[in-house]
């Protein structure tokens, strides 16, 4: 089952003033002195009180050429993070003329940041004076503040999209088997009758493929005879064949029927299904045991599985305790029979085992 995708989103709120501030009488304030203000009413935007200063002959010896205009954050002890554009209105159109803009920034009561912009020069005096944002000694500065609010972040809602099942073509092909449609071979396996498709069984196993599409006998013959097979073995690895699963394997790591698991892997070694050999090969190094491994490590010589076959002996050879019981079962007996070579490999493990 897929697991289900929430989203939530982050949305920047900003809050917006505007402020005008209307000087009458600009020629008596001008030689109030260098550092000397005049301040607006407070206004509040965004939770916060500022005001404008305004500096007719400049705030600083720097700017004694100049107006000097400012921003100033008044709520005291506070942060805000804010941008402003200042501007000066033509009085002759009414329409505002950008001078100094300040990008979104921190704006800190305790220090000198508290004002924006940071510089005396707003516009030098005598180009105010011959502008049209003079007039009838009539001045104009409107500020435009913008301050960034706590981000509105959204609840979390499930994610839209069209979600895709997962592939059920082993599903239907598995139907496919079970209700015999269109099938063209079957098998004879210890005394009992399978049906099958051609072209699925040559998909899976190269060996089925040369027999039913090749020179060999079987590829004539509509019924074919399958020795030293069993029928439960044989519908099991058709079941697998068209669906990539074993039946009543669910749980792979659950109870599971080790002979079956045994000559599964015989058959999947035979017909070259070489995903259905390590599925055997990963069930069976999970269940071995001491009366078990012995038949398993047999089995992982007579058909090439070298990492099975590293397992049992490593469980063998695991310790003295371990390779005393497994010495006391019918099945070390049979190996010493069938696979006489197997006892060598576990004789050469055990001695570096005890030298390590």
């Amino acid at each position: 089952m897929k697991t289900p995708t929430t989203v939530s989103t982050c949305t920047a709120v900003m809050e917006e003033g505007k402020h005008v501030f209307e000087i009458f009488d600009y020629s008596k304030h001008r030689g109030m002195g260098n550092g000397e203000l005049i301040r607006s009413a407070t206004f509040s935007v965004g939770g916060f009180d500022w005001a404008i200063r305004f500096y007719p002959d400049g705030f600083s010896a720097n700017s004694l050429n100049y107006i000097s205009v400012y921003l100033e954050l008044l709520s005291k002890g506070t942060r805000a993070r804010a941008g402003c554009d200042l501007s000066l209105i033509d009085q002759t159109t009414g329409l505002p003329t950008s001078v100094r803009k300040t990008d979104l920034r921190v704006f800190n009561y305790a220090d000198g940041t508290r004002f924006a912009p940071q510089t005396g020069s707003f516009m030098s005096r005598s180009q105010l004076e011959a502008s049209p944002y003079l007039r009838d000694d009539h001045l104009t500065i409107q500020c435009i503040v913008t301050v960034s609010k706590e981000p509105q972040v959204s609840a979390p809602a499930v994610l839209n999209e069209i979600e895709v099942p997962p592939s059920n073509i082993a599903v239907h092909l598995g139907n496919l088997l079970d209700a015999g449609d269109g099938v063209d071979v079957a098998f004879s396996v210890g005394g009992e009758t399978f049906s099958a498709h051609k072209a699925v069984l040559a998909m899976r196993s190269p060996v089925f493929k040369a027999e039913l599409f090749g020179r060999m006998r079987e590829s004539k013959e509509q019924l074919v005879t399958i020795e030293e097979m069993q029928p439960d073995v044989f519908r099991s690895l058709l079941h697998f064949i068209y669906t990539d699963s074993l039946p009543g394997m669910d749980d792979p790591e659950g109870d599971v029927n080790k002979d079956m698991i045994h000559h599964l892997l015989v058959a999947a070694d035979r017909y070259a299904v070489d995903r259905l050999k390590l599925v055997c090969q990963s069930i069976l190094c999970k269940k071995l045991d001491v009366e078990t491994v012995s038949a398993t490590l047999a089995l992982a010589y007579q058909h090439n599985c070298d990492r099975l076959k590293d397992i049992c002996l490593e469980f063998i050879t695991s310790s003295a305790t371990v390779m005393d019981s497994v010495v006391a079962t019918q099945g070390y007996k049979n190996l010493k029979r069938t696979c006489p070579w197997a006892l060598v490999d576990a004789f050469e493990k055990s001695r570096k085992f005890h030298k390590a």
